[in-house]
Parts: structure tokens; sequence; C-alpha cells
């Protein structure tokens, strides 16, 4: 029967939509009813205790809506956003997009949520290595999607080979304990490892499988010496007591013997309060479900204009919008987009419209960024902003 997944070519088709949707569109095909309208996406309310959020999925937004003639304004891609704030319109005729309201909803809702909890946990971490280790607990179709958000956010590497050459980087990653088991010996999977992969991967040892955490890191240190880069402590949650007392002794222990070159790398259940609490002693860390099974961004998609005319449901603003920032002091407002732009309530200077034109009538009018950029783009605002 195959996997369980919809293709590609059934998601452009609009095969992936709530069946009300494919209903509607044939109501008003039938009536000859096709009015232009334009729809807005926004979160109401973000996840948790969430003040922002990064905005991710467009680039899969761009090549689903492609060959529709239809307008999108939107956010760049790693953009920060507040609850409340539009990210996205898509401007047309209604029965030339609507069936893919599902489709575009589900692809920035789950980009987005990952890309914010990745940018926590860079955020947390304070200029410490985090790496995408959350795979494993997701559908493996959807790994390479994952993981690009979790890199964009501001993870420094993915552990998956796919992942990573979707995003043009090497996939990062450390010895396993089946290495560890299958030796039979952790002295002899350290040499094994070393002896066998190539001499480019930094090496980190998994210092936990058969014995205390400190011993491990001691036996780790004496076979591989200078070549080691960091031990990495995966310790078992039955296991574990006082973690972070057991981070230091390892420290202490490598330190007094002069192995202070080598890094703590620690995985297993981390989140960013996790981070938060081992930043004292760990240098990186490996995050798995925590980012990969992150809260999905509530987003909606909402009529907000009907031939140019403002009008939304109940609960909704009508009229098509435009979110203004201050590029100096950071003052954020929305108003209509056809009022234009307004002086800085903050510091009396120009604001910047953030929603562009990106793509309009079947062409895309900006490239899409490499993710390195992206990336580089989400760190350069979290130094703005606090958790």
């Amino acid at each position: 029967m195959g996997f369980h997944i919809a293709s590609e070519e059934h998601i452009k088709q609009g095969k992936v939509t709530d069946v009300y949707f494919e209903r509607v569109t044939d109501a008003l095909r039938k009536k000859g009813i096709n009015p232009l309208v334009s729809m807005e996406v926004g979160a109401s309310s973000l996840p948790r205790d969430w003040q922002w959020a990064v905005f991710a999925g467009l680039e899969e937004v761009l090549e689903l809506v492609d060959g529709l003639p239809v307008t999108l304004r939107v956010l760049s891609e790693g953009s920060l956003f507040m609850a409340g704030e539009p990210v996205m319109s898509v401007t047309g005729r209604y029965l030339d997009f609507g069936i893919y309201e599902t489709a575009i909803l589900g692809l920035v809702c789950q980009a987005s949520g990952i890309a914010t909890n990745a940018a926590r946990c860079k955020h947390a971490a304070d200029g410490r290595i985090v790496i995408s280790f959350g795979a494993r607990r997701m559908h493996p179709a959807i790994a390479p999607m994952i993981e690009r958000n979790a890199f964009i956010g501001g993870c420094d590497g993915v552990a998956v080979i796919e992942s990573a050459e979707l995003i043009g980087e090497a996939p990062s990653g450390t010895m396993s304990h089946t290495l560890v088991l299958c030796a039979q010996d952790e002295r002899l999977a350290y040499e094994i490892y070393d002896e066998t992969i190539d001499k480019n991967v930094e090496r980190v040892a998994l210092v936990d499988t058969f014995q205390d955490e400190k011993f491990g890191a001691l036996y780790a240190a004496e076979v591989l010496g200078e070549k080691l880069f960091a031990v990495r402590l995966d310790t078992p949650g039955s296991r574990r007591g006082d973690f972070l007392r057991i981070m230091k002794e390892v420290r202490w222990e490598l330190d007094i013997r002069g192995y202070d070159y080598v890094k703590i790398f620690i995985s297993g259940g981390i989140d960013e309060n996790k981070i938060l609490e081992y930043n004292p002693v760990a240098d990186a860390y490996g995050v798995g479900t925590h980012i990969s099974n992150s809260p999905v961004v509530d987003f909606s998609m909402d009529i907000v204009e009907i031939e140019g005319k403002p009008i939304a449901k109940r609960g909704k603003e009508s009229g098509l919008k435009q979110l203004w920032v201050c590029p100096n002091c950071g003052f954020r407002v929305q108003t209509l987009e056809k009022e234009g732009g307004k002086t800085c309530n903050g510091c009396g200077g120009a604001v910047e419209g953030l929603l562009k034109e990106r793509y309009k009538e079947g062409k895309k009018l900006v490239a899409a960024l490499p993710p390195r950029d992206i990336r580089s783009f989400v760190l350069e605002q979290l130094e703005t902003v606090e958790m």
C-alpha cells in the first residue's frame, strides 16, 4: 500500500483540502459566483508563553501557488512577528485558490512552530551549539521539512542526511550507543570510531553506555587525546539524579587532567528551560522532541476584502492591512494597506512596511534565500528580543 503520505502532485492538485472547501467551490462555480477576494493569514494568539514567533514555510507556499493567478504579500521568511499581526495575504479570484487554504495553513503553521522553538532554544543557549536531533520522533517523510525549519530558526546543524542536503550543510552527529554496544567495550568503540570515520568529522564520544559519566569521559580522553572534540552525556532520566552536578564533576575531572579543551555535549529531554539550567557547564546541546514536536502556530486565513471593499466575519478586522516597523526603535503598528506609511510614534522616524509582494499573477518576484541566510536573519532579530 505504500507510505501514508500525500504526493506533491496531489497537494498541488488541491486534493489535500478540507471537504467543505471543495463543496464551497462547487457551489460557487455552479452559480457563477467568483469574486475577487483578499484573504489574510495571522494568529490571534501564540502557543504557551511565546511573546513572538518566527514566520516560516514561505518557500513551500510559493511552490504551491506557482502558476496560479494570485498575488501574495508576505513577510520575509524568518521574520519575527507577534500575536494579532498579519503575516501574509492572498488576493485573487476565489475559485482560483480557495481549495488551497488547508495546504497553505498547514505549510506555515507547522513550519513556524518548529522554527520558533528552535529559535527559543538557540536564544536560551546564548551562543552555545544547538543541534537538531528530533527527526526520529516524526514521520520520515517530513524529516527534511522539520530540520530545514529547525536550522533556519537557529539550530547550528541537523542530523538527517537528506535534511542536510536540502539546506546545503554537512549533517551533524556523534557516535551512537549502538556502536559501543556492538563493540562491547567503550575504549574499543572510541578506537573504532576514530579509525574509521572521516578525519574531518569532529570526534564526539558518547560516555554513558556502560560507565559512570566521569570515568567514561576520562576513557574517551585517554583514547582520543587531542582529537577529542567533546564528550556527550545522554544519561537516561532514571539515572540522572542531580544531572547538573554530574556535569560539573565531569568538567572538573577533565580539567584537572589537562583536557580543558574537551567540550560537554548534552542530549536527552532537552528544552529551553533545561538549556538555561545547564548553561553554566554545557557547551553544546542536541535537542530532539522539543523541536520536532513543536506546537503549531494557530494561523487562520480569513477574507478581509471582496472586490476591494472591506468585509470580514465576526471577530476579524476587515480590510487588507500592512504591518509597519520602525528600523530604529522597533515600534510596530498595523494599518489599512492603502493608508501608506506612518511616522514612528516612538522616535519620529520613518517606518517600513514588512508585507511585500513576493508573488504576482503566476510569477515569483523575489528569489528564495539560502537557508543559511534566513538563519542569519533570525539570529540577528533574536538579539533584540527577550525569551
